[in-house]
């Protein structure tokens, strides 16, 4: 395994920085978001086990060897990597009908076109008086310009597929 550089809340950073050193052909970005950018995400070491986290967008990476998809999770309580189905399963539970809402949708993008149009200048991370909301990576912001709040638009079409979970399963098993 590589090693990759971390910065906690910082996930697509991470993702990021981690593609540029993984020797995996098939490498992906996998956003995990939805319209209302609420996602009940499950087995992330920020809670308590049996906790959900509802984040905004959540970033992890993919890798596929043949027909079998690992996860790359930096913030999972769950092995590193974990075989997709694995993390699918443990990782979003099934909801009561009046939390629908918080159901994952994905953009699953191709490492490259991610290296490629992935930009960062941090706004996100900071308060209203400009302060930082968590402490930035040591590491220079990625790109020039933000592209973040394009990626969590699934409406639009910057980079890779968007899916639902039964669609991210079907693309996994597709050989």
């Amino acid at each position: 395994m590589p090693t990759h550089l971390y910065q906690p809340f910082y996930c697509e950073e991470n993702v990021w920085q981690w593609l540029d050193q993984a020797v995996d052909p098939d490498r992906y970005a996998l956003f995990i978001t939805n319209p209302a950018q609420q996602v009940a995400v499950w087995q992330q070491r920020l809670m308590p086990a049996g906790e959900a986290v509802l984040w905004d967008y959540h970033v992890v990476a993919l890798t596929r060897t043949g027909p079998e998809v690992q996860v790359w999770d930096f913030d999972t309580r769950l092995p590193l990597p974990s075989p997709l189905s694995a993390y699918l399963r443990a990782t979003f539970l099934p909801l009561p009908p009046g939390e629908r809402a918080l159901a994952p949708q994905f953009r699953l993008v191709p490492a490259a076109d991610f290296r490629a149009t992935f930009a960062s200048d941090r706004r996100h991370m900071r308060d209203g008086q400009g302060q930082w909301l968590q402490p930035p990576p040591p590491w220079p912001p990625i790109g020039s310009g933000h592209t973040l709040d394009r990626y969590l638009d699934l409406a639009d079409p910057i980079a890779g597929t968007v899916l639902d979970l039964p669609g991210l399963r079907r693309w996994a098993s597709a050989t």
